[in-house]
């Protein structure tokens, strides 16, 4: 009995590393995840924008024109790499939306300052609620919103001139 105590953390490491290395060499895509909210409303949502705690930006407040919602953060290396895509994107007219994900309002701040604002409004999810709505796995993931308020699309990963080109753009431009 008492071997098999001794046992057990080495059987569940080795069913645990198995795991890790079946979905390492799968074909998995984990860059399109389904979302259960796909053609659904985005969910309500009443938050403050990073720039300013007193402006509360709401769900309807959005709705009326089609947007990207792209979820950000300043610990996400992810992040980085996209931001500067995300800047050429806003100014070549694409109306981005950023959620900044359980982060702190001054390092959101310092951010936006040393690397540019592609977004024209920035909502603050300090706790993660909202991400939790959303279903926010990480970050970065982007929402293509409808301008009727619904998801049409979910990308997992930064968004780059590649996939951009190839795929997301044509999305983008059926919005």
């Amino acid at each position: 009995m008492r071997k098999l105590l001794y046992l057990t953390p080495v059987l569940l490491g080795l069913v645990l590393g198995g795991l890790f290395m079946y979905v390492l060499l799968s074909d998995l895509d984990t860059e399109t995840i389904p979302t259960p909210l796909l053609n659904q409303a985005l969910p309500e949502f009443s938050l403050p924008t990073v720039q300013d705690s007193e402006q509360i930006v709401t769900k309807a407040d959005l709705d009326g024109e089609a947007y990207i919602l792209n979820v950000w953060a300043t610990w996400c290396i992810t992040c980085r790499i996209e931001h500067p895509f995300l800047n050429k994107l806003s100014q070549e007219g694409v109306r981005v939306i950023g959620l900044d994900y359980k982060d702190t309002r001054e390092e959101a701040t310092e951010w936006l300052t040393q690397f540019g604002n592609p977004y024209r409004l920035n909502l603050f999810d300090e706790e993660g609620a909202f991400g939790f709505n959303l279903g926010v796995t990480g970050a970065p993931e982007t929402y293509f919103i409808r301008s009727d308020g619904t998801v049409a699309y979910k990308h997992i990963s930064a968004i780059n001139q590649t996939n951009w080109d190839e795929e997301l753009k044509a999305i983008y431009d059926e919005l």
